[in-house]
């Protein structure tokens, strides 16, 4: 089967149909074969979706946790790392510029690599730029030029997504998207493992024999190294087929563009999902919610508990890997199988469940046994959640309006937990480690409901 999707195929939720025969209101799809299911994942489009999800990963954790043991090594206190993980809040803005991403041709470079493809090379240069300019500053000396550096990572990084998203929806057909979400989740949490364990394994490494304390040179050269780890992505979209171009009518006048490029995109998915927009959009805003809120001060965490870079990088580059690449693949393969909501609800609570664990953690001291088994059920169940979240969101976008619509979902997803996790270093300064990770792990309840509220919802409404 081809990897393109034709202008007129609209993604419909498989998983949707399989819950809808469970109450009786639609035909059972035919399940797909575990022969089909595995072959899908040694195709082009799947293996480029899974070097394209490492470039997508890697500058997530280095403006989030790993800044956070950075800055938290060299004496920066909690309540301020805090307040600096609303640099994220880029994250959840992009919606207001994915139109420009979607529609705006940038000057000799589209002509060579096509719509997506610029866009993408665009926002990966920007990010190794901004990396870059990031390893040569010192947060002691100066803390304004590390936020300014971080807001620029967020924003190519979430340029970068905008592009992606879409180039993603487009390169295949809609019964492959949980495959290709999956590819993309486990590139995705692999940079996330090189961003995270990777690059305090490189701070460790390249510490002064002998010395005591904070080290600046060594964390400028973990970052100097994650900015050459983003040339990856820049070989794959270099190397990689543009998707299936759709011809845009020309606009007649700004107005003409304004509705096309915003109003069009939103309004079309109010009236496929009509009174159900909503209950989808509340679903999307808080599925993540436990997840983001607690993982700023993970790092705090690990620092403030007496573990060193060393040890947690260990556990991570180990553990952390095997139950990411296991749970990315679970997720998948379920979400194919079985159908996407009822995989929603199994990351639901694994990820609330996971957080307890953290609460327990902090009750052992220093202990990497007990290390070992937080980080591992925290990745596991971080992996099943996201792929199946992924092509959840996926299921929902119009193809002919993938950038737009994916970033208004992605967007949504993040900007209550990232508001609510800036406040999480003064929350650990007033009730201590415990309650903190109790509290995110009770955030996520309400998600239980509304997947549940979700999966009997019916399907887009026709037109």
């Amino acid at each position: 089967m081809s990897d393109k999707i034709s202008a007129s195929e609209l993604p419909r939720p498989d998983a949707q149909l399989v819950i809808d025969d469970t109450h009786g209101a639609a035909p059972s799809p035919r399940k797909t074969p575990w022969r089909e299911v595995w072959q899908v994942y040694a195709e082009a489009a799947t293996v480029r979706m899974l070097l394209l999800g490492f470039s997508a990963g890697l500058p997530l954790l280095l403006v989030f946790g790993t800044l956070s043991f950075w800055l938290r090594e060299a004496g920066i206190d909690r309540t301020t790392i805090g307040y600096l993980s609303w640099v994220g809040l880029a994250y959840g803005f992009k919606w207001a510029w994915a139109p420009l991403v979607a529609r705006l041709p940038i000057p000799l470079l589209t002509r060579w690599l096509g719509r997506r493809r610029s866009w993408l090379l665009l926002s990966q240069t920007m990010i190794v730029s901004a990396l870059v300019a990031m390893a040569l500053t010192d947060p002691r000396l100066a803390l304004q030029p590390i936020v300014w550096c971080a807001l620029a990572v967020a924003f190519g990084s979430a340029t970068q997504d905008i592009a992606l998203d879409a180039f993603r929806i487009e390169s295949a057909d809609v019964r492959r998207q949980a495959a290709l979400a999956a590819a993309y989740q486990t590139g995705y949490r692999m940079a996330m493992i090189w961003a995270g364990a990777g690059a305090l394994w490189i701070a460790a490494r390249a510490e002064v024999a002998g010395g005591s304390g904070y080290q600046q040179g060594a964390w400028q050269a973990a970052y100097l190294v994650m900015a050459a780890s983003m040339l990856l992505g820049v070989v794959t979209v270099l190397f990689s087929p543009e998707p299936l171009r759709r011809d845009i009518p020309p606009s007649k006048n700004v107005t003409d563009w304004l509705k096309g490029a915003l109003v069009e995109p939103f309004a079309d998915f109010l009236r496929r999902y009509g009174k159900q927009a909503l209950l989808i959009l509340a679903l999307i805003a808080i599925y993540r919610i436990s997840d983001v809120v607690m993982g700023i001060m993970a790092n705090p965490f690990y620092v403030d508990m007496g573990y060193t870079k060393d040890e947690v990088a260990a556990v991570t580059k180990v553990f952390g890997v095997v139950m990411t690449l296991a749970g990315a693949f679970v997720g998948g393969v379920l979400a194919m199988r079985f159908g996407v909501m009822r995989v929603l609800m199994l990351g639901a609570v694994l990820s609330a469940a996971s957080n307890l664990l953290f609460a327990w953690l902090g009750s052992r001291g220093h202990d990497v046994n007990a290390l070992i088994v937080v980080i591992s059920a925290d990745n596991l169940s971080s992996g099943i959640a996201s792929a199946a979240f992924i092509a959840y969101l996926s299921s929902l976008t119009n193809v002919n309006y993938s950038a737009t619509q994916y970033a208004l979902f992605s967007s949504i997803m993040l900007l209550l937990p990232k508001f609510l996790a800036g406040y999480s270093g003064r929350y650990v300064d007033a009730f201590g480690y415990g309650n903190f990770f109790t509290a995110t792990a009770l955030l996520g309840l309400p998600v239980l409901l509304l997947v549940w509220l979700a999966s009997r919802a019916k399907g887009p409404q026709t037109q």
